[in-house]
C-alpha cells in the first residue's frame, strides 16, 4: 500500500461540497467507497470517545435531518460513484484501480445513527435508491456503538436492513468496565452494550469493530486484552454470531491529544489472541 493510498484512508471529513449529509469516503475496512449518511448533525451523542475524530469544539451548521434533502444529495451521490464520475474528482481519483469500487451506504456520522428518531425511515430511504439504481450487492452498514439495540423502533429497522443487505458493525472495545469508561467516557453501563451485541447478534451475524491505542503513551494492558479476548468468548457462548472482529488503531486527529496509534505488531498481537477463540479478524494499522 503506497503513501498516497494511505493519505486517502486519512480523509473522513462529514463535510463535501454543499452537502448536509452525505458524504464519500475511501474507506480501508470497507476496501473501497464508502457512501457516509450522517444522520446526527447536531454533533449529539451519547459517548465521548477519547479518540473521536468529530471536533465538537465547532458548534453544529445544522442540527436537525430532512429527509427530502437527504434524498435528494444521496440519489445525487449513488449516480456519481455509479457511473464513475466519482473518479473524476478530486482527491477520488487518486484511488488505485483496487479501490474504485461502491462497498456500502453507511450509517457513520457525528453521533450514534440510531438515535436518529427516524432511522427506520433512513433505512427504507437509502434501500430503496439502491434498488432503483440496481446496485443489490451495494450493503447498507450501520457503524454503532450497539447502545440502543433494545429499542423496539431500533430492533424494528434492524430487522428491515436484514432483508436488504444490511450489516451491523457493533463497537466493543474494552474488557473491564474502568477501561470502557475510560475510552467512551459514557454513563451507559458496559454491560448494556454487551447484552444489545449478543441479543442482535443470535438474530444476524454481526461485524465487532474494536479500535485499541495508546493512551498518554501506555496500551492497554495484557490484562485488559485478555479480558477483551473473553468477553468475545462469553459473546460466543451466548449465541452471537460474529462473521469478523477488525482490529485497528487511530489514523486520524483525535478528540484527546494524548491518544496516538498502536503499532503494527501490537495490533497483530491482539488480532493473533482473537484468531485463537477462533474468530475471523481483520487488521488495520495507523497512519504511518
Amino acid at each position: 500500500m503506497n503513501k498516497r493510498t494511505v493519505n486517502l484512508f486519512t480523509l473522513h471529513s462529514r463535510s463535501w461540497q454543499t452537502n448536509r449529509y452525505v458524504y464519500p469516503v475511501i474507506s480501508r475496512r470497507s476496501k473501497g467507497l464508502s457512501i457516509g449518511v450522517n444522520l446526527n448533525p447536531d454533533k449529539v451523542c451519547n459517548f465521548d470517545c477519547i479518540y473521536c475524530c468529530v471536533d465538537r469544539t465547532i458548534p453544529p451548521v445544522y442540527r436537525d435531518v430532512d429527509l427530502g434533502i437527504l434524498r435528494d444529495e444521496l440519489e445525487h451521490m449513488i449516480d456519481l460513484a455509479a457511473s464513475g464520475e466519482i473518479w473524476k474528482i478530486a482527491p477520488f481519483g487518486q484511488a488505485p484501480s483496487a479501490l474504485r469500487r461502491i462497498n456500502d451506504v453507511a450509517f457513520s456520522g457525528d453521533g450514534e445513527p440510531t438515535s436518529f428518531p427516524h432511522f427506520r425511515d433512513a433505512c427504507e430511504l437509502v434501500a430503496v435508491l439502491l434498488q432503483q439504481a440496481c446496485l443489490p450487492d451495494v450493503k447498507i452498514v450501520v457503524i454503532t456503538n450497539a447502545t440502543l439495540f433494545h429499542r423496539p423502533a431500533v430492533k424494528e429497522a434492524l430487522q428491515y436492513l436484514d432483508q436488504h443487505s444490511g450489516e451491523i458493525w457493533a463497537k466493543l472495545e474494552a474488557g473491564t468496565d474502568e477501561y470502557y469508561r475510560l475510552v467512551e467516557r459514557t454513563s451507559i453501563p458496559l454491560q448494556r452494550v454487551l447484552d444489545n451485541i449478543a441479543d442482535a447478534g443470535r438474530t444476524r451475524p454481526l461485524v465487532i469493530q474494536s479500535l485499541f491505542m495508546n493512551v498518554r503513551r501506555e496500551p492497554p494492558t495484557e490484562m485488559e486484552i485478555a479480558a477483551f479476548i473473553q468477553r468475545l468468548r462469553d459473546l460466543v457462548a451466548a449465541g452471537c454470531q460474529i462473521k469478523l472482529v477488525q482490529i485497528y488503531t487511530v489514523a486520524r486527529t483525535t478528540a484527546e491529544a494524548y491518544v496516538t496509534p498502536l503499532s503494527p505488531s501490537q495490533l497483530d498481537a491482539i488480532s493473533d489472541l482473537v484468531r485463537k477463540i477462533p474468530l475471523p479478524v481483520e487488521t488495520y494499522y495507523g497512519p504511518n
